[in-house]
């Protein structure tokens, strides 16, 4: 037989409880929040708006997601200082 007193066996058995009822809660909650209806007819306007582009709309490197043409951006490019010191590294990496 363990030495433990009344007293003690007694809090050990209302911590259990406390868990378990702790638990079911959480369960209870669990099935409550999964068991709302989905409803996705109810979309705002500026979803309904961006519908189309969900497909493909974190594409980065598809045409129809670009906001300028290559021929635009190396145009604008080109009289950086970003191109210059390009153009001054590849030259010196050619030697």
């Amino acid at each position: 037989m363990s030495d433990l007193s009344f007293a003690e066996i007694k809090a050990q058995l209302l911590a259990e409880k406390e868990k378990y009822q702790a638990e079911v809660e959480f369960q209870k909650t669990v099935k409550r929040v999964y068991a709302r209806p989905k409803d996705y007819g109810r979309l705002t306007k500026s979803i309904k708006k961006a519908e189309h582009l969900a497909a493909g709309g974190l594409d980065l490197h598809k045409d129809e997601n670009r906001h300028h043409t290559k021929e635009s951006t190396d145009r604008w490019l080109s009289g950086t200082s970003y191109m210059e010191t390009y153009e001054a590294m590849r030259s010196q990496d050619e030697y």
